[in-house]
């Protein structure tokens, strides 16, 4: 059994967050309204439920890879973080590259994933100088192709 979370349905026509298969660590998101992006354009989009997470547990709102790959379509904040106190709305930044095609979706239509995860705290300690790694402060393609 996983983790109990709340959920309110701010539209009673629509789904609650479900799991597409069995083993999925995304539940699916829709949208609460028609919405139309044009290439380049983007626009915050409704899923009409709000949710109650436990504390130490938060939820994190992942793109759909079929919309990204097909569509060109992504959210700008990905993934997106919704703390265990939040209580508003679900809403997604969805944003449209493809350079030439507009894309419309549907209310109901499956926009986003919702995965939830358990969070550690962290004692943030402040010391002169950090402890040596193998990696020292190489970043940002640092390790090669």
């Amino acid at each position: 059994m996983g983790v109990k979370v709340l959920v309110t349905r701010l539209d009673p026509d629509l789904p609650l967050p479900t799991y597409a298969k069995g083993g999925d660590a995304g539940a699916d998101l829709v949208a609460r309204v028609d919405v139309t992006l044009a290439p380049g354009e983007r626009a915050l989009v409704p899923t009409g439920i709000s949710i109650a997470l436990p504390n130490g547990y938060v939820a994190l709102v992942h793109p759909r890879s079929g919309l990204a790959i097909k569509h060109g379509v992504t959210m700008v904040n990905a993934p997106g973080t919704v703390d265990a106190g939040y209580r508003g709305e679900l809403q997604i930044i969805l944003i449209n590259h493809d350079p030439k095609e507009s894309i419309t979706f549907k209310r109901g239509d499956r926009i986003a994933q919702l995965v939830i995860q358990q969070v550690e705290r962290a004692d943030f300690v402040e010391v002169e100088n950090l402890p040596g790694s193998g990696r020292g402060a190489g970043g940002f393609g640092s390790t090669g192709r």
